[in-house]
């Protein structure tokens, strides 16, 4: 395997699988633009730009790249000359959508695309298929859902990574230093610890740890602070780690140990609820009943979890309303956390694969509050 990418028998298969998928959608054919569908389908990590890059993908028949000529230097490293895939070029002046058109054989098309395309190139797309395409995200879905052994292999590696991170993060909770301090010794420790690059970085502290998607400010950490620390980066090919855990500058008061411990129950129980048949929107609720009986509910304001690969969030979401089956080989995070406005807030978060008979969590670090010492 290339280090920025899997071998292109890989991409060979998924692009079989996909034209089959397409097929029995009743679509004629998918266009794929940059973004990670392209990347999942042929390992490109071209990226878009007003001259329409695009992988067309029938249903039937042997798929093309359309690609700027200026542009055919953004294909290399990806599998499109091993897979022998036609790739039709173009300059300023051609009809980049005309290509596309050509390549299925004219006519009205029903055609879907990803859901990261452009209006810039949706609509004239739409305009040369004689009819507005759907999304490929319902064709694409399964495929991206289900990891194969070799993104699962990345995923474990992801965990592990972040998991010597998080090891490391005591050292760096000093009272008297800022978030962004902490930050950018995270962020440092992120690609130290194995990562090619940092997704995100979230230092949450005292009463910011009660916003979920607080970044982090020039706020200076306290003795009595809890730390909410969520934290990811990408491992190549591709694949992302994303790992919560929370942290208290000194003992924690009584109230906090408390509602936290009733916030571990709750974790294990949605991870203890996965397995194969069981609905997403399931393990939503279990760890969603366990806060409810302690009465903290309403504290919990956001889904329990989300998919994990190419992308930090993508399907399947763990959220009441979906009712989709999980099965072996899905990958996700279990995050439940509780917010308390103004004082304080909580999360743990592990991504796990869905295995034959339940569950396996990627990251292995402890759930408790960790304590670091209010002075050094």
């Amino acid at each position: 395997m290339d280090s920025d990418r899997f071998d292109a028998s890989v991409y060979a298969q998924r692009l079989a699988a996909v034209a089959a998928a397409t097929a029995g959608a009743g679509l004629d054919a998918l266009v794929i633009t940059p973004g990670y569908d392209l990347r999942y389908l042929v390992g490109s990590r071209a990226q878009t730009f007003e001259r329409l890059t695009a992988l067309v993908l029938p249903a039937s028949g042997d798929p093309t790249v359309v690609v700027p000529r200026l542009e055919l230097a953004s294909l290399t490293g990806s599998a499109i000359a091993e897979l022998g895939l036609t790739v039709h070029d173009w300059v300023d002046g051609d009809d980049p959508y005309a290509l596309v058109s050509a390549a299925l054989g004219g006519g009205r098309l029903a055609t879907a695309v990803t859901d990261s395309m452009p209006a810039l190139h949706l609509l004239p797309l739409a305009d040369a298929f004689g009819r507005l395409p759907v999304l490929a995200t319902d064709v694409l879905r399964g495929l991206r859902m289900v990891k194969e052994a070799c993104e699962l292999d990345a995923l474990r590696k992801a965990g592990a990574a972040i998991d010597r991170v998080h090891a490391r993060v005591p050292e760096f909770l000093v009272p008297g230093r800022t978030e962004a301090d902490v930050t950018a010794d995270i962020a440092e420790a992120i690609v130290a610890e194995g990562h090619s690059g940092v997704a995100f970085v979230i230092v949450g502290s005292g009463p910011h740890g009660a916003d979920p998607h607080h970044s982090y400010s020039e706020r200076e950490l306290r003795a009595g602070d809890i730390v909410v620390v969520d934290i990811g980066g990408v491992c190549e090919p591709g694949y992302h780690s994303d790992c919560t855990r929370t942290y208290s500058i000194g003992d924690p008061e009584p109230e906090v140990a408390q509602r936290y411990s009733v916030l571990e129950r709750a974790q294990r129980a949605a991870f203890e609820a996965v397995r194969p048949g069981v609905s997403a929107e399931r393990v939503d609720a279990a760890a969603r009943d366990v806060l409810a009986g302690a009465g903290l509910a309403e504290y919990f304001v956001h889904r329990t979890g989300h998919g994990i690969g190419l992308s930090v969030h993508e399907e399947p979401y763990i959220v009441a309303g979906n009712d989709l089956p999980l099965a072996p080989g899905m990958a996700f995070s279990i995050e439940p956390g509780i917010y308390f406005p103004g004082r304080w807030g909580a999360r743990i978060e592990d991504i796990v694969v869905v295995t034959a008979d339940g569950a396996v969590a990627v990251n292995n670090r402890p759930h408790e509050l960790i304590v670091v010492p209010a002075s050094r």
